[in-house]
């Protein structure tokens, strides 16, 4: 897929293995301030429970080979398997330009600052 399709997000090959990764806070930041009373804020952390729950919803056939990794500012999943990493991030990509299926989506995520 060509590098707009990703944006914001990046791909980034690992020999074997990839990673599809976000520097945080910018994309979707009107999202994730509905639940900043909560401590979202849109860094790695708010990303990975919206991604957790996306993977967990709608691709959890994959949920064995996708692993997520995360700091305040970046998102990252990653996989050995490239082509499992390419239909999470697929999905997922589709999924949050999709103003109301995120929205739903974000409503079942749970902060996990760990």
């Amino acid at each position: 897929m060509s590098a707009d399709f990703w944006s914001p997000f990046y791909w980034v090959g690992h020999g074997d293995s990839a990673s599809i990764n976000l520097q945080a806070r910018e994309y979707l930041a009107d999202l994730f301030l509905t639940r900043k009373s909560e401590g979202f804020e849109g860094n790695g952390y708010g990303w990975t429970s919206l991604a957790t729950v996306c993977l967990e919803e709608n691709a959890s056939a994959l949920k064995p080979l996708i692993e997520f990794d995360h700091e305040s500012g970046t998102f990252c999943a990653y996989s050995s398997d490239q082509n499992a990493l390419r239909k999470f991030a697929t999905g997922f990509k589709n999924a949050c330009e999709n103003h109301e299926v995120i929205n739903d989506i974000f409503s079942r995520a749970v902060l996990d600052e760990m």
